[in-house]
């Protein structure tokens, strides 16, 4: 086990996203040197305060890393857009980001001497015909559907650690973080939750996708990040998944977030996209066992501090409807 902390050298891909930007503050937090690395395509510079540890690069990790030659005592690696709008309209992006992208973190990670988190999703386990998902489970994916851009990706990214862990001796992690939301989300990124607030606080019609039977289990953001530390400071291969065990359907999403916003938005429902998952829960017997890891956020605490900076944002001219 290693303690990261005072001295110790981060590099965070995707470091501008929602996940990304929260982990780069857990590891300033903790005394790191953080350096994040982002394109912009979907993640926000104003995610990422200054911070005198914190050095932040505009690059493509699929075109290399330019970030000098001083070693890094770790490499996490969570570039790649990960919303259902994006499956639809950066599908090659996504293909590459976590295929070449993902090398190329490997690679630098293995000339450091860095111990390798890579950020896998739930969606390696496609839509799942065993619940809840547990690690052993292979999954159920539709390798040509709409989604299979991203599904497929992360599955290759999860063959690629596997085999420069099991071959080349890399000292390496993955994680398959499920629905996680929180501050900083993109109103547009098509995910139920920024959906479901933008148009409640918009009095917009919430629209549910099929019938709202389907579920997903929500996981506020710091309940991940501090799972992404633990698993960092383990020395655990894993994958292990992280997450939470509140599992809702869609409409009791839409029904919780109308009680929070106070909002009369009506709702609406429209043809559901292909091969929505129906059903979406992990199962945390590793992550409780490897890393002692516990949620704390119960969904209505963090659906409302969610909702607090969409409305900020909102207030401030930065947010519409989706």
């Amino acid at each position: 086990m290693t303690t990261y902390g005072t001295g110790s050298r981060i590099l965070v891909t995707g470091g501008a996203g929602l996940v990304g930007s929260h982990l780069v503050d857990a590891l300033l937090a903790k005394g790191c040197d953080v350096t994040a690395v982002d394109n912009f395509s979907t993640g926000s510079r104003a995610n990422l305060d200054p911070h005198e540890r914190l050095t932040v690069v505009e690059a493509d990790v699929t075109e290399g890393l330019p970030v000098g030659d001083e070693p890094f005592d770790a490499v996490l690696h969570f570039a790649c857009p990960a919303s259902p709008v994006d499956f639809e309209t950066l599908p090659v992006e996504i293909l590459r980001v976590d295929s070449v992208g993902t090398l190329h973190a490997l690679d630098r990670a293995l000339a450091d001497g860095a111990r390798f988190l890579m950020a896998s999703t739930s969606e390696v386990y496609g839509d799942p015909l065993v619940h809840p998902q547990p690690e052993s489970y292979w999954g159920n994916v539709n390798p040509i559907g709409i989604r299979s851009c991203y599904d497929e990706a992360k599955r290759f990214s999860e063959a690629a650690v596997a085999a420069y862990h099991r071959h080349k001796g890399l000292d390496a992690a993955i994680v398959r973080i499920f629905n996680t939301y929180g501050p900083r989300m993109r109103p547009d990124d098509g995910r139920v939750i920024p959906n479901f607030i933008s148009q409640a606080l918009a009095g917009e019609p919430l629209t549910i996708h099929g019938d709202g039977s389907q579920t997903r289990s929500l996981c506020y953001v710091d309940d991940l990040v501090a799972g992404l530390v633990l698993l960092l400071e383990s020395g655990e291969y894993g994958p292990v998944n992280l997450g939470t065990e509140y599992e809702l359907t869609v409409g009791e999403m839409a029904e919780v977030i109308l009680r929070l916003t106070g909002s009369s938005s009506p709702i609406e429902y429209t043809d559901r996209p292909s091969d929505d998952p129906e059903r979406r829960r992990p199962d945390l017997t590793a992550a409780r066992e490897l890393l002692g890891y516990e949620p704390q956020v119960h969904y209505e605490a963090g659906l409302k501090a969610t909702i607090d900076y969409f409305a900020a944002q909102r207030a401030a001219g930065k947010l519409t409807a989706v």
